[in-house]
């Protein structure tokens, strides 16, 4: 049989799945998947989004690019792996909720103390055009509740307007962003070669006529290893708090913004020199830039200290929105990679 165990959520409700074919006496490679996909409404689909679909030489559905076709073709070569009685283990690691932040893997990453070997090597099956991709950037998501001072809003000069300093604050973080495309710091590596931030989400005010006494809204920092996103998030801060101290928290102390980091994961930087990494490039040479979407892969280099790379089927491009698809020359290109690399264990 495979040994294998489920790493819960807090709850119960989820789980992890931890799975390893051969012996665990060296270090081995991790085959890493989510198995969570984002929302898909119906409308706007030529296929329903729950149902493998062909056409044209291409698989579509919700999660077929990202990154369901590559756990299909991980479980599809499980006999084989079995069969071939590979003298190193390979671990199959499939997570829960990584749309909403990475979530579920860092409960599986604390639970790896238990092997007897740290693995090599993570494999993480993002869709990268089955290139090996070395790096991706950082993120935050941060939650910013503006609080003000309600009233009627023919009294508006005597009262904090929320939804008009929420709107500040937004445009703070854009013009920093802006200076960041300008200025940089700059690493080419990455598709886009500089600390991104952007405002995702937004509310405020209950009518027409009463001053809005409270907002909120949500912005990302996506950064560059060279730009920690934690000083970043302490500069903006800085600039937002002295925009209310120096204007209104004389008049109104109560007034000011509340700063939640929703969550965060580390970016993935991997050293070209570790063994795992050799190891991949040997069998599978095709190596891409970095790029600037997330994965799980920083948290099991950061917290579990594996190396990791990117390497799945399918375009990023594809991935989150209606009509995705895999090429099926992307599946077939996955699927000799794992016979390369069964050949390799």
């Amino acid at each position: 049989g495979i040994k294998s165990r489920l790493v819960y959520s807090e709850d119960g409700t989820k789980a992890n799945v931890w799975a390893t074919i051969g012996a665990d006496t060296r270090p081995g490679v991790v085959l890493s998947g989510h198995t969570d996909v984002v929302p898909a409404e119906r409308d706007g689909w030529e296929s329903s989004p729950w149902e493998l679909t062909e056409r044209h030489g291409k698989w579509y559905g919700r999660g077929s690019c990202d990154m369901k076709g590559f756990i299909a073709v991980c479980l599809a070569f499980v006999p084989d792996l079995v069969a071939a009685r590979v003298q190193t283990p390979v671990h199959l690691c499939f997570s829960y909720d990584e749309e909403v932040g990475c979530i579920g893997v860092h409960r599986l990453v604390e639970d790896l103390h238990t092997l007897n070997y740290v693995p090599k090597i993570a494999i993480i099956g993002e869709p990268t055009m089955m290139q090996l991709i070395r790096g991706h950037k950082g993120k935050m998501l941060i939650k910013c509740r503006v609080s003000g001072k309600s009233g009627h809003s023919s009294y508006a000069p005597y009262q904090v307007n929320a939804v008009e300093y929420a709107a500040r604050a937004i445009g703070i973080i854009a013009d920093r962003a802006q200076e960041f495309a300008r200025k940089g710091p700059f690493n080419t590596s990455y598709t886009v070669p500089h600390t991104t931030m952007l405002t995702t989400l937004i509310s405020g005010g209950v009518a027409t006529n009463i001053t809005p006494d409270s907002a909120v809204f949500s912005f990302e920092i996506r950064n560059i290893p060279e730009h920690p996103g934690e000083e970043i998030l302490l500069d903006l801060r800085c600039r937002v708090e002295t925009l209310f101290s120096e204007e209104i928290k004389k008049r109104f102390p109560e007034v000011g913004v509340d700063w939640e980091t929703e969550f965060s994961y580390p970016g993935m930087s991997v050293d070209e020199d570790t063994e795992g990494y050799r190891f991949i490039k040997e069998i599978h040479p095709s190596v891409g830039n970095c790029v600037s979407y997330g994965s799980e892969g920083g948290i099991f280099q950061q917290e579990g200290k594996i190396p990791a790379i990117l390497c799945g089927p399918g375009n990023i491009e594809q991935a989150h929105k209606r009509n995705e698809f895999v090429e099926k020359d992307q599946i077939v290109q996955c699927v000799d990679f794992m016979k390369r690399l069964i050949k390799a264990l």
